[in-house]
């Protein structure tokens, strides 16, 4: 099979698909892998790493659109990219289609099949694709929110440890998920005070035994979410409902009830958001406020630390991308059923039920 690797041109994002390792599993497997010129280079990853690897290095994104079967990407397609699709092609990556309607109306005019990471679930509900994107965005987000928290980025100027004598900042997390979990974690690490909200209570048992009580862990409901939001320095939201629009957990009155110069992290913007006053920003631009309140809400967050982020998820899709180059589609998903929940489109029509409730909601 013709795997293409495209360069990514969402604004801010400098990971790559495959790793030259990658290249050299699938060429060792007979397929032929085209690389598009500096596809590579925002992860340090030079053309003449991937063509050591036995890469086909090309110059244009039309031509690794137009000659391969596979297309592998990190982020959805972009606007210049939608004339690419094909229904004689593969796409496999990100696409999070409930917070980008225009992207699916799109797959599915072509009749492209897609395959999107974030929706492939093993048995038990693990995300294995979408969970090292997840553990890396959820331990930014503490870090961003450390940041923002400084005067200079528009904080209230409090230090997430605190020092001897002044208590550390009060940090709530809602969701204890991968992301949820790995915010916490780094959290916990810098001295602050945390707090992680859940549905599950099996969840914040298995926290808590982690912690030994050195993190708060509360049941998520309307009343106790908002009052601990009200007091919090620095909110997290890291719910994730897999393939459906994120839950709204605070609302603009919400917000506009909390402290002034607190900070926000919304890890949740490319599921369309879980707070009210959530809008999609970028690396460039990453923040904006709200009543007073510092929002981030950076659409690929694991795009700040692209080298990191590009091994990460290249080292759990190679293993998928082999099944799907060497098999096809209809075998690969017999082979492995997760995938099955991974296709979002196919034939011109959204595939995946969750997904489709939610662009019909």
């Amino acid at each position: 099979m013709r795997i293409g690797i495209p360069t990514e041109t969402k604004p801010g994002e400098y990971r790559v698909a495959l790793t030259p390792a990658g290249v050299e599993a699938l060429t060792g497997s007979g397929h032929r892998v085209l690389v598009q010129n500096g596809a590579g280079l925002g992860s340090y990853i030079s053309d003449d790493d991937f063509a050591g690897a036995g890469a086909t290095i090309v110059g244009t994104a039309a031509d690794v659109w137009s000659s391969t079967d596979l297309i592998v990407k990190v982020k959805e397609p972009q606007e210049e990219e939608l004339p690419f699709l094909s229904q004689d092609q593969i796409l496999f990556t990100f696409l999070h289609l409930a917070a980008y309607p225009r992207v699916a109306s799109a797959l599915c005019a072509a009749g492209t099949t897609s395959v999107a990471y974030e929706t492939v679930r093993l048995p038990g509900g693990v995300l294995p694709l979408l969970a090292p994107m997840s553990e890396i965005a959820g331990r930014m987000a503490t870090q961003v929110g450390a940041r923002f928290l400084e005067k200079s980025g528009g904080g209230r100027g409090v230090l997430l440890s605190g020092v001897p004598g002044v208590e550390p900042a009060d940090v709530v997390v809602i969701g204890g998920g991968m992301a949820g979990a790995n915010a916490l974690r780094v959290a916990v690490g810098m001295g602050a005070n945390v707090k992680v909200f859940d549905l599950n209570p099996a969840r914040l048992r298995e926290i808590d035994n982690l912690y030994r009580g050195a993190v708060t862990t509360l049941i998520a409901n309307r009343t106790d979410v908002r009052a601990a939001a009200l007091r919090a320095d620095l909110v997290i939201g890291a719910v994730l409902l897999p393939g459906a629009r994120a839950p709204r957990v605070l609302t603009a009155e919400d917000v506009r009830d909390m402290r002034p110069g607190s900070v926000v992290v919304d890890i949740a913007i490319d599921q369309g958001g879980c707070f009210e006053t959530s809008r999609e920003t970028r690396h460039s631009d990453p923040t904006y406020m709200v009543d007073g309140v510092v929002h981030y809400a950076v659409g690929n967050i694991p795009g700040a630390v692209p080298r990191t982020s590009t091994f990460a998820l290249a080292n759990s899709t190679i293993p998928y991308v082999r099944l799907l180059a060497d098999h096809g589609v209809e075998a690969a998903i017999g082979r492995r059923p997760e995938l099955g929940e991974g296709l979002n489109t196919r034939g011109g029509a959204i595939t995946n039920e969750t997904v489709r409730s939610a662009l019909d909601g």
